[in-house]
Order: C-alpha cells, then sequence, then structure tokens
C-alpha cells in the first residue's frame, strides 16, 4: 500500500505501475531492435558507397590491341618505339602541313582575275601556326632511329623511277647524317614560318615557302629517286 491513499486506491495504481513496466521493457526492447536494424543498414549503404567510389575510381582496363603494335620496333629506344614508317609520317603530317604554308600565301589567276592570297583573320593564321608546329615536330619523328621508309610490303609506285621502299631504307641507314640533316633543315624552316605567323608576315612565308621546297627536293633526290631520275616531286 502506498502511504497516504485508500488501500483500494493503493492496489489499483500499484497494478498500474506492474502493468506498465513491462510494456516499457518491451519498448526499450523494440527501440533496441528498430536501432539495430537502422545501424545494418547504414553500414551496408555505407560499405556499398565505397565499392561504388572503388569502382568509379578503378582505372577502366585499355582495350586489347595486337602484339606488333604493343611491341613497337624491336630496335628502338625504350620510351620511344616506333610504330609507322616514313611515308605515313610525311603523308599525314609533313605534307599536309607544308601544303598549309604554300598555299596560305601567293597570286592566282582565275575567272574573277588576279588575286592574291594572303591569311586574313586570326583563325587563318592559327592554321598557319599550327602547320608550322606540325612540321617543327614532325621532324623530331623522321629523325628517330630505326623507322622504315615505308610500311613492310610496300612497292614503289613508279618502279624505276623511285628507288624501292627496302632501298631507301637502306640507304637512309647508310647515310644517317644526311637524312638528318635534311629533317633538321625541315625543323629550321617551320620554326621561321612559326615566327613569320606570330608576326603576321606574309611575304616571309612566301620566301620560307621556297625555301622549304628546295630542301624538300634536295632530300627527295638524295634518297627517293634513282641518280638519273632526278625529278620534281612537287605537282
Amino acid at each position: 500500500m502506498l502511504k497516504g491513499l485508500p488501500v483500494e486506491c493503493g492496489r489499483l495504481i500499484a497494478v498500474k505501475l506492474i502493468a506498465v513496466k513491462p510494456r516499457r521493457q518491451i519498448a526499450v526492447a523494440l527501440y533496441a531492435a528498430v536501432l539495430g536494424l537502422l545501424m545494418s543498414s547504414s553500414l551496408a549503404a555505407t560499405s556499398a558507397q565505397g565499392r561504388n567510389r572503388d569502382a568509379e575510381t578503378k582505372p577502366v582496363t585499355a582495350p586489347a590491341i595486337s602484339a606488333d603494335l604493343a611491341a613497337g620496333s624491336p630496335t628502338a629506344t625504350k620510351d620511344r618505339r616506333v610504330y609507322v614508317s616514313i611515308k605515313e609520317i610525311m603523308e599525314s603530317i609533313i605534307d599536309p602541313s607544308a601544303d598549309v604554308l604554300w598555299g596560305a600565301v601567293g597570286t592566282i589567276m582565275d575567272k574573277q582575275g588576279i588575286q592574291e592570297l594572303i591569311p586574313k583573320t586570326p583563325e587563318e593564321w592559327l592554321d598557319v601556326r599550327r602547320a608550322a608546329v606540325r612540321i617543327i615536330e614532325g621532324g623530331n619523328l623522321l629523325m628517330m632511329p630505326s623507322r622504315k621508309a615505308a610500311p613492310v610490303g610496300t612497292r614503289s609506285e613508279a618502279p624505276g623511277v623511285e628507288l624501292e621502299p627496302t632501298a631507301i631504307t637502306a640507304l637512309i641507314k647508310k647515310k644517317r647524317k644526311s637524312f638528318d640533316g635534311f629533317a633538321r633543315a625541315l625543323q629550321a624552316l617551320g620554326l621561321e614560318a612559326l615566327q613569320a605567323s606570330d608576326v603576321k608576315n606574309a611575304s616571309l612565308l612566301i620566301e620560307i615557302g621556297g625555301r622549304m621546297e628546295d630542301v624538300c627536293e634536295s632530300c627527295h633526290k638524295t634518297f627517293w629517286y634513282p641518280p638519273q631520275n632526278h625529278a620534281s616531286t612537287r605537282n
């Protein structure tokens, strides 16, 4: 019996207190269970996020490439492998870039009469500059050792007029210093063209283009054509 209360009231209150205590225990147990589930879910979500981050940051595996391409030239230096031939460098980089320089400035005659060609916009001068950059760095590619004149199996398109690729490769190997000298001369002209484009000097570009043609012709006569067939290579 609770002090200060009638017996009946005391019993009633005691019964209610006894009834409440189990309910509190059940509530506490339920709360603990729910909290455990929440913590488990949070840990699972965190783990999943971690796996996702790992997947996002993990480097993507590059597609497989052929053994020949992966190996490069067996005689090239370890950090500078040779993958394509001189012919491919010329067709892809040097020739198109030289054509940009040769075609940027000049005089043409058409139905409208005589027209002077000259880069007029910043974008057109930038095209000239980019061509000069390609010629400069293309010279470095030409000077890399062990680069063949043409892809394996390539035959001369004009037998008797130009040497076969295997003969050109052998000649370059024999006269390596001479070949590299032509490449350096080409680089020097590319640098001059770069500077001319920066100051927008059209007349200087014409003069540089003429000397570049001479360098190209001399290289071709030395390595591409038999001595009796020193034909011009520009159309």
